[in-house]
């Protein structure tokens, strides 16, 4: 069946609206503040990882036609099952389900609340979120795509007005930059490192089958001709995620003058709502947050308890709902800068990996989809990326820092690109040395 414009369009819109959450919002805003004079050099290195990858991470799962876990069981089943489950629980109740609940209150309630009982609301108003949250992702309904359906385009709408206020309008001049942020290239590499944050990528990898679905509703069927529909139509979201966080980052370096260095991007965004519309806007952008990362935290419980279910089948989808329910609320009651700063090890580890395997997926024809490759570029891959999320989090390995630290790149963190080439040739050249030993053992007819 041939394909028509408006169903290339239909399936971006759908994806940007996957990829597209109110956590995400506040990544872009506050790296604006802190790469100030240089804020261009950083939004270029921002979209490749929060945009490009997620972009490329899509493509991949069309172009092989597997899922997740049978596209890392390439590698080997064991570890198609542990890299599957990795990204499931950091884009499920690790980081991305309790930020749904922290950015709401940082963004709708904290900054209405006195600074001496913060935490305390912090913590009742978690407890409501996922109460709720619970609620609605165990009871099958058509509330949740529903309100995602109105909410999405009520926070789109609100979001380009205070875009555009702030374009034709700037809160400030840009300020010098900060220390990680003071160079074009230091800048560029930083914000290579902030687009992790986003989790675009990993979720990327998990929303593809998705796609793959809407794709074959059309008729197309082969894996190429999957792929190419879902170029065109991700084009369609990767232009609106563009120019979102290109704006954000500009916001975000216009912001300092007045509202200071912050912590973290939240208050940026309700600085800036308060700012061009009042107390009512930030009390507005705050409401329709709360929905917009309400139906997102939904979809995650429901979904993480979904492919579990399916590993251990023994417990129920309700009971797997519950547990990730409960583990997102501990984890969110240590609040938003806290759940960051401890997200950065952990996206450290997995985004040279999921990188790996997207690459390995394009090349998949090129070395005839060979185990030896996929296994040596993956454990090749792994070894820099360990280092860099256990020096990240505190853990220095004196005996290795010598070394990797003498390599080009890792100074941004990206000596594991290295590594991976290493492990791919070394992988080619055992895949053909297997063969030539095959055919000398093979005796003639």
């Amino acid at each position: 069946m041939k394909k028509t414009s408006n169903e290339y369009i239909a399936i971006g819109l759908m994806l940007f609206a996957l990829f597209f959450g109110a956590g995400n919002l506040i990544f872009p805003a506050f790296m604006g503040q802190n790469s100030g004079w240089n804020t261009w050099y950083a939004t270029a290195g921002f979209l490749i990882t929060g945009v490009g990858l997620p972009f490329a991470s899509v493509l991949a799962i069309c172009f092989s036609g597997k899922n997740l876990r049978e596209l890392a069981g390439r590698v080997s089943p064991l570890y198609g099952i542990l890299f599957s489950c990795a990204l499931y629980l950091t884009i499920g109740p690790f980081f991305a389900i309790p930020r749904t609940a922290t950015v709401s209150y940082e963004i709708a309630i904290s900054h209405f609340l006195p600074a001496d009982i913060r935490d305390l609301g912090l913590y009742g108003f978690v407890f409501l979120f996922f109460l709720l949250s619970w609620y609605l992702s165990i009871s099958p309904s058509k509330l949740v795509p529903r309100i995602g359906k109105c909410i999405t385009p009520m926070l789109l709408s609100f979001l380009f007005i205070l875009i555009a206020a702030s374009l034709f309008l700037p809160m400030g001049s840009w300020q010098a930059p900060s220390s990680a942020y003071d160079t074009p290239v230091k800048a560029f590499s930083s914000a290579l490192l902030e687009g992790y944050n986003t989790m675009d990528c990993l979720a990327g990898l998990v929303f593809g089958v998705i796609v793959v679905e809407s794709i074959r509703l059309y008729g197309l069927s082969s894996n190429r001709e999957i792929a190419g529909a879902a170029l065109k139509s991700g084009l369609i979201s990767t232009f609106f995620m563009f120019l979102i966080y290109a704006a954000l980052c500009t916001l975000g370096a216009s912001s300092v003058s007045v509202l200071g260095h912050v912590e973290n991007g939240a208050p940026v965004l309700v600085g800036a709502a308060s700012f061009y519309f009042g107390p009512m806007g930030s009390l507005l952008l705050g409401f329709i947050v709360i929905l917009a990362c309400l139906t997102t935290s939904i979809g995650l419980i429901a979904s993480c308890a979904a492919y579990f279910h399916t590993l251990l089948p023994r417990f129920s989808h309700k009971a797997w709902a519950t547990f990730f329910t409960v583990l997102s609320f501990a984890i969110a009651l240590f609040g938003l800068s806290a759940i960051i700063k401890g997200a950065i090890p952990v996206l450290l580890f997995l985004y040279p990996l999921s990188i790996s395997l997207i690459v390995l997926t394009f090349l998949h024809d090129f070395f005839q989809g060979s185990r030896k490759v996929y296994a040596l570029a993956t454990l090749f891959t792994m070894v820099p990326a360990l280092y860099d999320a256990l020096k990240a989090a505190g853990l220095s390995v004196p005996a290795m820092a010598r070394f990797m630290e003498s390599l080009p790149l890792s100074s941004s963190n990206m000596s594991w690109i290295l590594f991976f080439a290493a492990g791919f040739l070394l992988g080619l050249v055992w895949e053909k040395v297997s063969e030539i030993a095959e055919d000398t053992d093979t005796p003639a007819a």
